[in-house]
């Protein structure tokens, strides 16, 4: 474990670079000065695919290509006490942040909504809130671990819920509901301040990070209100891992294996073809 004073400080910094992010509206980033972008699918603590994603990126060589991570909590790896693991992907994040603060972003998933907001999210009779928090009092001790908790929880306060590319591509976890879309406006995520309704069932951030409705005619009526052409997102899982649902949808998983990223050009048109094509199976130690 990194020693638990310098970690503070790395996910304060961290944060700060996401509120600083170029192009930041709310939670919601117009991505600026890329020219190609890579999106990761769910981790849940899945930290070889976290560091095979980052390889992958090659970031110092590529300066101008831009790497979306999303739901890295919730794992299926625990501490000898029981405590849930997955805080560790948290941790690179933020180191990564410090060291590209403009190319690397991490999406607020449904689980980071939950974690963030003590929504009660339950899998094989575990509270995995819980449980994610046990794992950090385990890892960083009684004193020092509710601090850096508080950092995480920060940082989930930061986090963007929503990147659009220049080419409008647009990249969120998930997307509503047709019966939410009616309600859902990109305004609502143009802001930092929540109203309780926005983060409930049925309001537009629930609604982005929970829905599950990926029939082609709800992606297109979504892609018109966001102003956009193509979807990448997470959230579902895929055995195969990626799913395309529509001509204009993309789902990656990065969770387990096999798992897949997408990359494509941001500053250019994209055909069908192409986005269809974008998708990379993850190599993983």
């Amino acid at each position: 474990m990194p020693d638990p004073d310098r970690l503070l400080r790395t996910l304060y910094k961290a944060t700060d670079a996401v509120r600083q992010t170029p192009g930041r509206t709310g939670r919601f980033v117009r991505l600026q000065g890329a020219t190609e972008v890579l999106i990761a699918g769910d981790m849940h603590g899945h930290i070889g695919n976290f560091q095979a994603v980052y390889k992958a990126a090659d970031l110092a060589k590529h300066p101008y290509r831009h790497l979306v991570f999303q739901e890295v909590i919730h794992g299926k790896l625990q501490y000898p006490g029981g405590g849930d693991k997955s805080h560790q992907l948290l941790d690179l994040f933020a180191a990564l942040k410090c060291q590209f603060p403009l190319q690397v972003h991490m999406l607020l998933g449904n689980h980071e909504l939950a974690q963030w907001t003590n929504r009660l999210v339950m899998k094989e009779d575990r509270d995995l809130n819980a449980v994610f928090l046990d794992g950090v009092r385990e890892a960083y001790g009684p004193k020092k671990g509710p601090e850096i908790y508080n950092g995480y929880l920060r940082m989930f306060g930061a986090m963007p819920l929503a990147l659009r590319t220049a080419n409008r591509v647009f990249i969120s976890h998930s997307l509503p509901r047709e019966k939410a879309l009616d309600t859902f406006e990109l305004r609502h995520l143009e802001t930092d301040a929540f109203p309780p309704e926005d983060l409930t069932v049925g309001g537009s951030v629930f609604e982005l990070l929970w829905g599950r409705d990926t029939r082609t005619e709800t992606c297109a009526a979504f892609l018109k209100k966001v102003e956009s052409d193509w979807l990448v997102s997470g959230h579902i899982a895929c055995d195969a891992g990626f799913a395309r649902p529509g001509p204009q949808q993309i789902i990656v998983d990065c969770c387990d294996t096999p798992a897949a990223y997408a990359l494509l050009p941001a500053d250019r048109p994209l055909t069908a073809d192409e986005f269809a094509a974008s998708v990379r199976m993850l190599n993983a130690a």
